[in-house]
């Protein structure tokens, strides 16, 4: 079967914190419903029961001769011509990235995700580095990332338990265009007025320690104080667009992140690493602009129209693809690194 670009049908979450500003990114709110995320690209075997219900969650194509397909199914039949020589992470089952848009009408739960340590100890509980693009945000808008300096964990526990965490918490301002990379053990919140893109590795295990008076959901502060990275956040962590075309905004161990911006009314080639199956597959999520992709090459498929919302898995094999914008646009590209196994 000829390689082409994927795009998928997204997954949608109701959340108490969720809002409405997702459709102008081309997501069919049911009517009245209040959504906080929408997951992009996903195939996770199960998910939290707290997170996303305990169900599994994997993206169906939404376009081509693959359409109707989940993303595993599509992995077992397109095999290196998809993946390349990119593996799952640590030999778990899925694609090893998943990706969502967060509307934060309200402030979500102040939050950690497992530590390393934890990870191993607890087999059930799997890391969650993530990273946010912020895509618009209200003026005061917040996130809350990381411990103040000198805070211990008693003291941490303690005004968790009276309510008065966030005094504890490193409040960051932010704006559209602006990147934070939250490595797991982090302390975090998106605060509310802000959308986000999340790049993130696949996992739905989250520890909440504080939700702002909400009853009704679970709290988890043992499991938190056993994962909480006390150490300030990393400047580097932090990053907000400049003027160049391309900028390098992360590089883990698990994913690379650029953003990269598109004229309008001018036609770019789409560079993949290299040909499956030393290559791997690449993503791109459009947070601004409007065009589509078309075959310039040997893999000959129909276009594929792209706007703001769109996310874009391109198969290792795909070659001589090419993208044109009606108007600037700005694109985050995820590649993947060499890791050991892949």
């Amino acid at each position: 079967m000829t390689s082409y670009p994927l795009v998928f049908e997204p997954i949608l979450h109701e959340k108490v914190w969720g809002g409405r500003r997702l459709a102008p990114f081309g997501k069919a709110l049911p009517d009245g419903a209040v959504v906080g995320e929408s997951w992009e690209l996903a195939d996770l075997a199960s998910t939290s029961a707290d997170g996303a219900g305990g169900d599994e969650a994997r993206s169906r194509i939404a376009n081509g001769p693959m359409r109707g397909l989940t993303l595993a199914d599509a992995v077992r039949a397109q095999g290196v011509n998809l993946m390349g020589s990119l593996r799952s992470l640590d030999g778990e089952e899925g694609f090893p990235l998943l990706l969502k848009y967060l509307d934060a009408s309200e402030n979500l739960s102040v939050q950690v995700h497992p530590s390393p340590a934890y990870a191993r100890e607890h087999p059930g509980a799997k890391l969650k580095t993530e990273s946010w693009y912020i895509v618009s945000a209200e003026p005061d808008a917040v996130i809350y990332k990381g411990v103040h300096q000198g805070v211990t964990a008693a003291e941490f526990e303690s005004a968790a338990r009276a309510g008065t965490l966030v005094e504890q918490l490193v409040h960051v301002p932010v704006k559209a265009g602006d990147f934070h990379h939250l490595p797991s053990g982090t302390c975090h919140a998106l605060g509310a007025g802000i959308v986000v893109a999340e790049i993130q590795i696949p996992s739905d295990t989250t520890f909440r320690v504080f939700d702002w008076g909400r009853t009704g959901r679970a709290l988890h502060l043992e499991q938190a104080m056993q994962c909480i990275d006390f150490a300030p956040p990393d400047p580097a962590d932090a990053t907000s667009a400049d003027a160049s075309p391309r900028q390098r905004l992360v590089a883990t161990e698990h994913y690379i992140v650029d953003r990269v911006e598109h004229q309008g009314g001018t036609e770019s080639e789409i560079v993949n690493d290299a040909p499956a199956p030393a290559g791997k597959p690449m993503v791109w999520m459009v947070v601004q602009g409007e065009g589509r992709i078309r075959s310039g090459g040997a893999d000959a498929f129909d276009p594929v129209p792209v706007s703001a919302g769109t996310t874009v898995l391109f198969p290792a094999a795909l070659e001589g693809a090419c993208a044109s914008f009606s108007r600037d646009a700005v694109v985050l590209e995820i590649r993947f690194p060499d890791r050991a196994g892949d």
